[in-house]
């Protein structure tokens, strides 16, 4: 069964995918999990729809600081407890 991605969350990806092609190579890498954080809101957004995985995004960049662990973080699945 295929979802449906709305018109939004494809340019929501579209825009992160530019910025993962344009930018990031330029910036250096300096996120400190894996997925990286622009990733981890790409694979959220298709996950949860646009505005919860926007919101699970902007978590997750908020914790990618220096005081903050960093290591293997992955998007939750839906049924999974967060």
């Amino acid at each position: 069964m295929e979802r449906h991605i709305s018109p939004l969350q494809k340019i929501a990806c579209t825009l992160i995918r530019s910025y993962q092609i344009v930018l990031s190579p330029v910036m250096g890498q300096q996120c400190r999990y894996i997925p990286t954080c622009s990733e981890y809101t790409r694979q959220a957004i298709l996950m949860y729809g646009f505005w919860k995985g926007v919101y699970y995004g902007f978590c997750r960049i908020a914790r990618c600081n220096p005081f903050c662990s960093s290591g293997f973080d992955p998007v939750s699945f839906p049924n999974e407890k967060l």
